[in-house]
């Protein structure tokens, strides 16, 4: 009987099971979006404690996923792009030349029956349309923002695509809370999306338009230009410090549910 470890190896992985339990799950909205009309309710995410507020970067969620026998993979938000050696990788967005040297750095961190997922936003070059609030030359840059560990993942690589999506959604995946995330990241020398502040649960805006000037007050533009004058931030992610509750807040949410309602977007 092969061990753990043997059945994670590239060379033999059922990569559609890598891929689906990698992948970054949804992020829920602070406030709900009403399926209607794609305008925010008054019901908001719920927190107690502290809560870690960071800037949003308007990129595309990219990751490196290390396996146990020091490999890695490269991929986007819905695919890999890329594995240790390849000669050809996928060129979608610049992902992989954006993270080919970050991913032979993270190789240190493989380890005996574990896979580790480090998720990073790739912006600027032509990644999005909102590119140019963060460079004028298309410079590309790179955010660490959340690490996952899958401890014993071996087991996962036999479940149907259906059940490991359900267990990716229902919270299956463990990520680093804050201190352990800020110290693999001072680790390998990676910058992180920018820390704003961190406040109590209780200090946070529970209306709609009070969220609006709340984001609008802490971050009128964005911390990670890459050169010339910083443009629009995409908005703002809350989590509290275990990282077991997590929503995101867009100013255009907020900015279009307040011009239906008759407000100032």
């Amino acid at each position: 009987m092969r061990s753990p470890v043997a059945r994670i190896e590239l060379r033999t992985v059922d990569l559609r099971a890598i891929n689906s339990m990698t992948k970054y799950p949804s992020i829920p909205t602070y406030h709900t979006l009403d399926p209607r009309d794609g305008g925010l309710r008054e019901e908001c995410v719920e927190f107690t404690g502290p809560v870690i507020l960071t800037e949003k970067v308007d990129g595309t969620n990219a990751r490196v996923v290390v396996l146990p026998d020091g490999s890695y993979l490269i991929g986007s938000r819905e695919e890999l792009l890329y594995a240790r050696g390849d000669l050809i990788g996928n060129p979608a967005l610049g992902i992989v030349d954006a993270l080919r040297e970050v991913a032979e750095a993270l190789r240190v961190t493989a380890a005996d029956d574990r896979v580790t997922v480090f998720y990073l936003e790739v912006y600027g070059g032509k990644v999005t349309g909102a590119s140019r609030n963060y460079t004028g030359s298309r410079r590309v840059g790179h955010r660490l923002f959340d690490v996952a560990v899958l401890d014993g993942p071996g087991s996962l690589l036999d479940w149907p695509a259906e059940r490991i999506s359900a267990w990716r959604d229902a919270g299956g995946q463990r990520f680093l809370p804050e201190e352990d995330l800020l110290d693999r990241a001072r680790e390998f020398g990676l910058a992180t999306v920018p820390r704003l502040d961190t406040v109590a649960a209780d200090e946070l805006p529970r209306e709609v338009d009070k969220t609006h000037a709340f984001l609008t007050g802490r971050l009128p533009r964005t911390l990670v230009a890459l050169d010339g004058p910083a443009g629009a931030s995409e908005g703002m992610v809350l989590r509290s410090a275990d990282r077991t509750v997590i929503a995101k807040a867009r100013f255009q949410d907020y900015a279009r549910t307040l011009r239906r309602r008759g407000g100032r977007g």
